[in-house]
């Protein structure tokens, strides 16, 4: 039987993992703001270029993974997030360090994922979200790393992300920490960012 091909990771494993790392970093360090991301990877779909770029960069064996339905869908994801980074792929959200969410639209619910815990908060999930595209003006945040108050946007996502991101930062310092992916850029949406929400 015919082994599938798997798809090539980094073409300089060494600097294009340090480059997607800083990129991701930076996102992280200053919420709602997009960083560029530039990426060769031809990773199986549906997971992008992006997404898998920060896969490479961040996974390791000891980093349990969750797929949503779209991603677990084509085996082939698993294969490659395997190969490349020898992370673990775990059908409960709860045990995961981090998820990858290909449809946006039908983000879980956060309370699905590890929220850390009062003596190790950092043993929480990381979602890394694709999106189609980024912008500004949907919604404010503010909190470290914003100087006054940012505004982004991103579709698809649900209608009810503020309010989510709002549960979320009440948490802290328990709770997830997102980044969202689109075409060449990412964006960091880390626990502390605190959304402004409408009166």
């Amino acid at each position: 039987m015919a082994v599938p091909a798997i798809a090539a990771g980094f073409a300089d494993p060494v600097h294009d993992a340090q480059r997607s790392f800083a990129a991701v970093m930076r996102a992280m360090a200053e919420p709602g703001l997009p960083v560029p991301l530039a990426s060769d990877l031809d990773p199986p779909a549906p997971l992008s270029r992006e997404a898998a770029a920060c896969a490479l960069a961040l996974l390791d064996y000891e980093t349990p993974v969750f797929l949503d339905a779209a991603l677990s869908a084509a085996p082939a994801v698993a294969a490659f997030l395997r190969f490349h980074t020898g992370a673990p792929v775990v059908d409960a959200p709860a045990a995961a360090r981090f998820a990858f969410i290909a449809d946006a639209a039908a983000l879980p619910d956060f309370g699905a994922f590890a929220q850390g815990e009062p003596d190790y908060p950092d043993r929480s999930a990381t979602l890394i979200v694709q999106v189609e595209a980024l912008g500004t003006g949907t919604i404010t945040l503010e909190g470290p790393g914003i100087k006054g108050r940012r505004s982004f946007s991103a579709v698809p996502l649900p209608s009810d992300l503020p309010a989510r991101l709002a549960a979320n930062r009440a948490l802290y310092p328990l709770g997830i920490d997102l980044i969202l992916t689109a075409p060449a850029a990412v964006l960091g949406l880390p626990r502390t960012a605190k959304p402004v929400m409408e009166d």
